[in-house]
């Protein structure tokens, strides 16, 4: 990061002494070097940033913590019609505009009335032009000026001035080039005195002079702004301002190990390979949850007894790729009892009113609630679904009313209808029958169905396909649904299921044993619903994939080569 101008007053060692006292202190963690490169040619402070560090967030706390970042008080005091007045900024242009508008009109009155004496005394020129031998004739036969001057005024009904500049008027402006230009000359008086009489007149031409004039300072005088008028300039720097938005990838174990890692970490593979440890998981533990998110989300934990709790993406530990994460219950906000686990996980930007969270149980049962009784969750939690004995809240997700909604279950059953028949309910409800199940079967994801959009569907060892949504028929609610993948013990039973439909789009597939794959959607192959689709990953021995992640990312991977061979 590289310094190149420092506010008014601020100097410039003391401001390297502070940073370097910060470092000192473990206040700002992500810089390696501070040097002072300025010369003759100007002034250059170079912040050196760790490998794993992050530009974005060292400037954030720079900003924060030293003089890098100053504010000044004005206190705009002035003389308004004799009385002083504290202005604001409107204000100050709002009289300042009403000065020049008094500038203008004084300044064209003045004009004016010099362009009337002009136009007068011309006019007495080409009176004296046209009758030039009475004229002279008349000079000859005074006795002096005085007596010329008033004959002058008798004889052609002059005014004084007109007389006094025929008198002054020498021989050379007798000859024709000059009459020419006397001519002339008055022509283009007269065309002045009508442009300044419709100035005065018309007040919008008044503010067309002012921009004019401004614009014109602005060719000569400009340069470029140094500054931004921004309306939070002075507002405190929170903890979310200190991080830098970035996507990251999000897992979280069954005993509620939670951590984020940079998306980069994880290359991408071609599909079939073993994939790379995400997740160093504790004896009887597994990872149950995978999903990409922006570190400035809000990211919503629902639990199997049907609670929500929520706090910020940014707020969750970061960790390397072999560490196991912090327990979710140390988070602010998740207060999770004994016995409770979470069981869905989603993030957002914001609450919109217009939208829907809608709730698929293990049981079955569907129900939305609009997104806005979310917006302020207390930090015990609130209650999002009612549920019966037995029955646990699975999965979560966004609607906006006007979609079709597919149940997908264990088994490779799938329902799908629209969730016009799931009217709106309060957080506190049950919700109503959306799948009719057989057996052991149970609700393994929900997803909303989007236009010319594909099912893709992984099962616990690694097979995935791709399916066209229009394979599955539209239906209503609290039916058993169609097949949706073949199954037997080399598959497994379904893991997971998300919408896909872009070209540029990446899966990210997590084992129990915390191992993650990443690779290209497009690489995953289209099939009818009865088939059990291609081999994507191949877990370990008595391991088996719990999650996936749908996402598309642009940006190059950063993580390191730690000598690990991918599959």
């Amino acid at each position: 990061m590289v310094i190149t101008e420092l506010p008014y007053q601020v100097n410039k060692t003391t401001l390297i002494e502070k940073m370097a006292e910060l470092v000192g202190g473990k206040r700002i963690t992500d810089v390696s070097d501070i040097r002072d490169e300025s010369d003759r040619t100007g002034m250059r402070i170079v912040v050196e940033i760790k490998r794993d560090g992050s530009p974005h967030t060292v400037m954030q706390q720079l900003f924060k913590h030293t003089a890098l970042q100053t504010s000044f008080s004005a206190n705009v005091l002035a003389l308004v019609d004799g009385q002083p007045q504290t202005l604001g900024l409107k204000r100050m242009l709002e009289h300042y505009i009403a000065y020049r508008r008094e500038i203008v009109r004084r300044r064209t009155e003045f004009d004016l009335a010099r362009a009337r004496e002009r136009a007068h005394i011309l006019e007495g020129l080409k009176i004296a032009l046209d009758n030039l031998d009475e004229v002279i004739k008349t000079i000859r036969a005074s006795a002096d000026t005085d007596a010329a001057r008033a004959a002058l005024v008798k004889r052609f009904k002059l005014s004084e001035a007109q007389a006094n500049a025929i008198l002054e008027m020498q021989l050379r402006r007798l000859a024709a080039l000059e009459r020419k230009k006397i001519e002339d000359e008055y022509e283009a008086v007269i065309r002045l005195i009508a442009e300044l009489e419709d100035l005065l007149a018309n007040p919008r031409k008044v503010l067309t002079v002012i921009r004019d004039e401004l614009d014109e300072l602005i060719r000569k005088y400009g340069n470029d702004r140094k500054t931004r008028i921004e309306s939070d300039a002075n507002r405190e720097l929170t903890a979310e301002d200190l991080v830098a938005a970035e996507d990251v990838v999000v897992t979280l174990s069954q005993r509620g190990y939670i951590k984020r890692q940079q998306i980069g970490t994880f290359r991408s593979q071609r599909r079939g390979g073993k994939g790379k440890l995400a997740m160093i998981t504790r004896e009887e533990d597994a990872v149950r949850h995978l999903m990409v998110a922006n570190t400035h989300d809000n990211i919503l934990f629902f639990t199997n007894r049907g609670r929500v709790f929520i706090t910020k993406v940014h707020t969750l530990p970061e960790a390397s790729r072999q560490a196991k994460g912090l327990p979710i219950i140390n988070l602010p906000g998740v207060m999770v009892d004994q016995g409770e686990y979470v069981s869905a996980i989603i993030t957002l930007p914001q609450f919109a009113a217009d939208h829907y969270m809608a709730m698929a149980t293990r049981g079955g049962m569907i129900k939305k609630t609009s997104l806005a009784e979310y917006a302020k969750i207390r930090s015990n939690g609130l209650i999002a679904i009612s549920l019966v004995q037995g029955d646990e809240l699975r999965w979560v997700g966004l609607t906006d009313g006007q979609n079709d909604i597919i149940l997908a279950t264990r088994n490779g059953q799938a329902a799908r209808f629209h969730e016009a028949e799931v009217r709106p309910m309060g957080r506190d409800t049950r919700g109503v029958t959306g799948i009719r199940l057989r057996g052991d079967d149970e609700v393994v994801g929900m997803e909303v169905v989007a236009p010319s959009a594909e099912l893709l569907v992984v099962t616990e060892q690694g097979y995935g396909k791709r399916t066209m949504l229009d394979d599955f028929p539209v239906k209503h609610r609290a039916t058993g649904g169609v097949i949706a993948n073949s199954l037997n013990a080399e598959t497994g039973k379904v893991a997971a299921v998300r919408v896909v439909g872009r070209e540029d789009e990446e899966l990210m597939l997590i084992t129990e044993e915390g191992t993650i794959l990443r690779t290209e959607v497009s690489s995953v192959n289209r099939y009818r619903r009865a088939s059990r689709g291609v081999t994507v990953m191949k877990p370990g021995e008595g391991d088996r994939i719990v999650s996936i992640a749908v996402f598309v990312d642009d940006r190059p991977p950063i993580g390191e080569d730690d000598g690990e061979t991918e599959g």
